[in-house]
């Protein structure tokens, strides 16, 4: 039995404004993970939306299998949408969440994106985790694509440009880290 590969989409909250264009990209995204039969991780905002959350309701919708990882100790999130699992970190937006968030990961697909985005990737990149970059949106994604995030020069991020290409390229990047 093949292990599934839990997916991190880490991207743009609604108070970045993210663009139509962005938004249909996550949502596809969401559907291909789900159609790859692997696992969608995101963090589950109780603000506002976010990419990342489309991204869910778009996999559990195909039928894909939705982790959710929220701050603070209660599973209150924004919206009607509740992933399969939702686990409550203890730990608010900003002061740890996004640990817990990025370790439940395989690999992550970054798009967009502001200081949460950035804070995540920096967590993927210091604990060897695969990081996906999408380079055709604005915000931290894009600044980092194909780069290291420091001169160690641990671990390029891999830049796509499209949902099929990030999905494949983080299906890869996991089986190959892990012996999938």
């Amino acid at each position: 039995m093949m292990k599934k590969i839990q997916i991190g989409i880490m991207g743009s909250a609604a108070d970045l404004d993210y663009s139509e264009e962005a938004l249909n990209f996550a949502k596809k995204l969401g559907e291909l993970i789900a159609n790859s039969n692997n696992i969608l991780v995101y963090g589950a905002e109780k603000e506002y939306s976010s990419l990342s959350t489309n991204a869910a309701i778009e996999a559990n919708k195909n039928g894909g299998l939705t982790v959710g990882i929220t701050g603070g100790k209660d599973k209150e999130i924004y919206g009607d949408f509740k992933p399969d699992v939702l686990i409550p970190c203890g730990l608010g937006i900003g002061g740890g969440r996004e640990f817990t968030l990025v370790l439940s990961c395989d690999v992550i697909i970054a798009i967009g994106g502001g200081s949460g985005t950035l804070t995540e990737m920096a967590i993927a990149y210091q604990a060897g985790i695969p990081i996906i970059t999408v380079s055709n949106f604005s915000g931290w994604a894009k600044k980092v694509s194909n780069t290291y995030i420091d001169e160690r020069k641990r671990l390029k991020c891999i830049e796509v440009t499209t949902p099929e290409q990030a999905v494949k390229e983080a299906i890869n990047a996991a089986k190959a880290l892990h012996n999938y």
